[in-house]
């Protein structure tokens, strides 16, 4: 299974920060931002890894990436996405790289306490279709939001609602996607939304609507850093040293310890 990193847009929530550099390439307690979602794929086993960047600034992940051996990732490929047209809309650039396999698609500023090995394991397996990873959430309201049948372990998404103002659950639906390669023809079709962008909560509901959308909860503590506040509280997070992260040999006692 191949992984795909969305790194694009231009990040107005972090104005004016983000007015001299890419979201994520900003720090998060002590390494750039961009280096928590590469974490996360190789620690569940994936090496073959694309970051879909945009901007004025894309060219500065290949000065920090490079090829990405000394973050662990075998391959490295990079994708350019002109203006800003959603999630859907940059992983429609990694068709080629995923070349009808599967992937795990990880939005470039979310950040998580433990592994998604497991998950990845499992969606492998998988005959068809898609895994979503749910988080609880006091906030659910910014995110897409999984509205369930009934309450209890077994019970079903029915519907996938993006940032609703009164959620039908607690339950977010957390920046970490498995597809299978039907998700690109899903996203050629899609229409816009009302904030004008192709949205990976319809993606998602697709596959929920055909009957193969599976889901996890994820174990731990996950946040996104897209705003000052989630900044903020990452950097706190991770400086508490709950992070599961890769040795990467520095001097010091290193914050990161393999887990593979």
């Amino acid at each position: 299974m191949k992984g795909i990193i969305l790194a694009g847009g231009l990040g107005t929530r972090l104005r004016p920060l983000t007015l001299v550099t890419n979201k994520h390439l900003l720090p998060v307690y002590d390494r750039p931002m961009i280096y928590y979602p590469i974490q996360c794929l190789v620690n569940a086993g994936i090496e073959e890894v694309l970051v879909v960047t945009g901007g004025e600034h894309a060219g500065d992940f290949l000065k920090l990436l490079k090829n990405g051996k000394h973050l662990g990732v075998r391959h490295l490929e990079y994708a350019y996405q002109e203006g800003e047209g959603g999630i859907a809309d940059a992983l429609k650039l990694a068709e080629e790289f995923a070349d009808g396999g599967k992937v795990c698609v990880v939005l470039g500023d979310n950040i998580i306490e433990g592994s998604i090995r497991k998950a990845a394991a499992d969606f492998y397996t998988q005959k068809s279709g898609a895994k979503i990873i749910l988080k609880e959430v006091p906030d659910p309201q910014r995110f897409g939001v999984a509205a369930f049948d009934g309450d209890g372990p077994r019970a079903r998404i029915t519907r996938i609602i993006e940032k609703p103002k009164d959620p039908p659950s607690t339950m977010a639906v957390t920046g970490i996607y498995f597809y299978d390669a039907d998700a690109f023809r899903v996203c050629k079709d899609l229409k816009p939304s009302g904030r004008g962008e192709l949205e990976i909560t319809d993606v998602n509901n697709y596959y929920l609507n055909r009957g193969d959308l599976t889901h996890e909860t994820l174990e731990g503590w996950w946040t996104d850093a897209g705003t000052f506040e989630s900044l903020l509280r990452a950097a706190r997070l991770v400086a508490d040293g709950g992070a599961n992260h890769l040795d990467l040999g520095l001097a010091r006692p290193p914050l990161f310890s393999a887990a593979r």
